[in-house]
This record gives structure tokens, C-alpha cells and sequence, in this order.
């Protein structure tokens, strides 16, 4: 039954990252083949921006060591496919390839960066900084850029991180260029209380919600509640992952990214616009599920597949 509740947005845009955050993350490599299916599923099932791969060296993320194989085989994709570039060398590599929506990935804590980026944040933002410049100035017609900030609510190492730090390293990485932000809860420890202290604290240094998408894990099982959080302060940009796969390799407790089945159950029901087809999306997850030889994570998908 749908039932509208006071407060939240018309339609919600989602951000799918199961193609490159979800199987980034798998230990054991996907045929080129299979991930070219998988996102021409998913732009199918109406998925209208889909993260289709990452342009990181292969020494360090092995599973997607075949990007440049990979996105030829999806210029038929009615959906954007934004790429994940580390630095001028990847940056070089997508455009090549004629990619014109990119993401650069940061962190708000010094640890997860010198764990993940091998520098500190100072030195990871300088890196970033002439991949944006570069990528806004593309000949062709400039690039949309997407900062990504990891360790936005909590750090492995460094536990509860400070909204004000967090706050610093965000707007730094708009002032870089980049056109969206989206905020990560890494390790799934954030709480709705938290998300709302952080989007207010944002406002208030000048980040406009419109430029705000948010990136919740389920390891505490607060995911969706988190993101009806920032769905009530106006956040309409969703990360979400098909069948929950994913998590994140440089941090040992993250468990997977929010199900994007889940979270379009609850959107549904509440009569908010995805422009999913949710029956299409859960047998996309199945056959997915099917190809990694294990059940997929999520509830809503282990619900409907198991339907008479």
C-alpha cells in the first residue's frame, strides 16, 4: 500500500554503485561479459545512473582491472554511467574511452587516507585537484565530477568522526569543482540523529542539500532509517547498491552497501518516484546473485524471489 508521509521529496534519484562498489568488492573476478550484462540489466529495470566501473590501477582493485574492455561494450546504455578515477592517469584513461561523468574519492579522516589513498588528506585533495580541473575543462564538453567522502560518520581507527572535520574536508572538495558531494557512512555506524547534525552543519557552512547524496551501509541495520533522515531534510540523491553487494576493501568492518530493492520497496510504499521497476530490478539481483554462485543479501530481494 502506498502511503505518502509529510516532508519528503516527490522523486528520489538513485545512484547505483552495484557494478563498481558492489563488485569491486568480490574475491573473485566477473567475466567483462557478465558486468556488461549485469548493467544493461539495470538501466532496464530503470536505473538511470549506474557507476559502471573504476579506472584505478589493477595492482589494487584486481576485479576491475578490465575497465577499458568494459565500457565499449555499454554505448548502448540508455542511463549515465559515471567511472571512479584515482588521478590524472585514470582520468586520462576514461576520457579516452569518452567518459563525461567521473568521481574522485576522499576521505574525512587521515587514517582510512594514508590506508586507502597512500597520502594524507591535504595531499589526496591536491591530487584531486587537477583531475577536477582537468575534467571540467575536457575539450569536448566538460565532465561531471562527483567528490566522494568516506568515513563521514565513523573511522575503524580513529572512531567517532567530528562533524566540523567532516564539514572541512566536503567543502574543500567542492571548492575543488566537483558538482556533487556524496557522503559516506563507510563502517554503517552512523544514526539518524547524526545524519541530520551533519546536513544542518553543511547548510550552515554554505553546502546547498541540492548538491548532497548520501551513502549508507547496513551493518547495524540502520540504512534505511538513515536515509529517511536525509530524505526529510530534503536530500533527493541516493547511493544505492543492487542486491547489496559491496562494502569496502581498505576497511574490514564495512558489511554491504544499502540494497537498492530495499530501498525501493520503502520508496514505493511511500509514493516517492524512482522510476524503478522493482519486479525488474529483483530478477536482475537474482541473476546476479545466480552468476556469484551465493543468495543475495538483501531482504526485499530474498522476499519477492521467493514468492509463489
Amino acid at each position: 500500500m502506498t502511503v505518502p508521509a509529510p516532508g519528503l521529496p516527490a522523486r528520489v534519484r538513485i545512484h547505483e554503485v552495484g557494478a563498481r562498489d558492489g563488485l569491486q568488492n568480490e574475491k573473485a573476478t566477473v567475466p567483462t561479459a557478465v558486468k556488461a550484462e549485469f548493467i544493461h540489466r539495470l538501466a532496464a529495470a530503470g536505473l538511470g545512473t549506474i557507476e559502471a566501473t573504476s579506472f584505478v590501477h589493477p595492482k589494487w582493485v584486481p576485479q576491475l582491472a578490465d575497465a577499458e574492455q568494459l565500457f565499449p561494450l555499454l554505448g548502448d546504455v540508455e542511463a549515465a554511467l559515471p567511472v571512479l578515477v584515482p588521478n590524472e592517469r585514470g582520468l586520462d584513461r576514461a576520457l579516452a574511452l569518452g567518459a563525461t561523468r567521473i568521481a574522485v574519492f576522499g576521505s574525512a579522516t587521515e587514517t582510512f587516507a594514508s590506508r586507502n589513498l597512500n597520502r594524507t588528506v591535504a595531499e589526496s585533495l591536491a591530487m584531486f585537484e587537477p583531475v577536477v580541473a582537468r575534467a571540467k575543462q575536457s575539450a569536448d564538453r566538460p565532465a561531471h565530477v562527483r567528490g566522494y567522502l568516506s568515513m563521514c560518520f565513523g573511522d575503524p581507527w580513529e572512531g567517532a568522526v567530528p562533524v566540523h572535520q567532516v564539514v572541512r574536508v566536503a567543502k574543500a572538495l567542492l571548492d575543488l569543482g566537483c558538482d556533487e558531494l556524496s557522503l559516506g557512512d563507510t563502517i554503517g555506524v552512523a544514526t539518524p540523529g547524526h545524519v541530520q547534525a551533519l546536513l544542518s552543519e553543511l547548510n550552515e557552512a554554505g553546502v546547498g542539500t541540492d548538491r548532497i547524496g548520501v551513502h549508507f551501509h547496513d551493518t547495524y541495520g540502520q540504512a534505511l532509517a538513515n536515509t529517511l533522515a536525509a530524505l526529510q531534510h530534503g536530500v533527493t540523491t541516493v547511493d544505492a547498491s543492487a542486491g547489496g553487494l559491496g562494502g569496502c576493501p581498505y576497511a574490514k568492518s564495512a558489511t554491504g552497501n544499502l540494497a537498492t530493492e530495499d530501498l525501493v520497496w520503502m520508496l514505493d510504499g511511500l509514493g516517492i518516484e524512482t522510476g524503478v521497476d522493482l519486479a525488474a530490478l529483483t530478477a536482475t539481483s537474482v541473476w546476479m546473485a545466480e552468476q556469484l554462485g551465493r543468495p543475495s543479501p538483501s531482504r526485499t530481494v530474498r522476499a519477492l524471489s521467493h514468492k509463489e
